[in-house]
């Protein structure tokens, strides 16, 4: 009973949260999986590291197909996650912990600039 009400809580959460609060908690996901495949790297736990390095994919994956090419930014994100996507396989592909603290950055700086202007969007 108690894990049906959670669900539920999950689901009407999700259901409310604005397109800048959705984008927000994909991207921290996103960082978040990135971590959890480094230290699953480290303890050499692979099949924690391919679920997490995938799931990272997939994230990615629906934040390119969910661009609205109305507005001219979207086709400088679709490159950019085009790249993300080429270095998350790299990852996935040569187990490279090193590739992660590349794009951990760069991502952070994405998230954190549309943290800005859903900010100033109020």
């Amino acid at each position: 009973m108690a894990v049906n009400g959670y669900q539920h809580y999950k689901e009407q959460t999700v259901n409310t949260m604005t397109q800048g609060e959705m984008l927000n908690l994909l991207y921290d996901e996103l960082l978040k999986r990135l971590t959890r495949s480094e230290l699953a790297l480290e303890n050499k736990d692979f099949a924690l590291f391919e679920q997490s390095a995938q799931r990272s994919i997939d994230i990615v994956i629906y934040l390119k197909d969910t661009l609205n090419y109305q507005y001219e930014i979207s086709s400088e994100l679709k490159r950019l996650y085009d790249f993300f996507l080429y270095e998350l396989n790299r990852i996935k592909a040569g187990r490279n912990s090193a590739v992660i603290a590349e794009v951990r950055p760069l991502i952070m700086e994405l998230r954190d600039s549309f943290r800005e202007a859903q900010r100033k969007n109020g």
